[in-house]
């Protein structure tokens, strides 16, 4: 994996971001390398927009970020 790649950084070396759930508001926690996640108080599946990473533009993108991480971030972009 090329580390130093910004656009891989953010699935590569996740970081957690809080935000209320839009359902219930409860706090709930979603790392970068993902676009969706659970509610642990009610359920509900909150999903997000993906930013715009190495996968949508880079040619060597599967060989860096390796080929299961490749195709989970493929199959969650929009329009799948």
């Amino acid at each position: 994996m090329l580390l130093d790649c910004p656009g891989a950084r953010q699935f590569v070396q996740p970081t957690p971001e809080f935000r209320p759930c839009p359902f219930c508001h409860a706090e709930i926690e979603i790392w970068s390398d993902q676009v969706e996640t659970k509610c642990d108080k009610c359920g509900q599946t909150v999903t997000r927009a993906r930013l715009q990473g190495c996968i949508d533009h880079c040619e060597r993108a599967r060989e860096c970020l390796g080929d299961e991480l490749y195709e989970r971030l493929v199959a969650k972009r929009p329009g799948r």
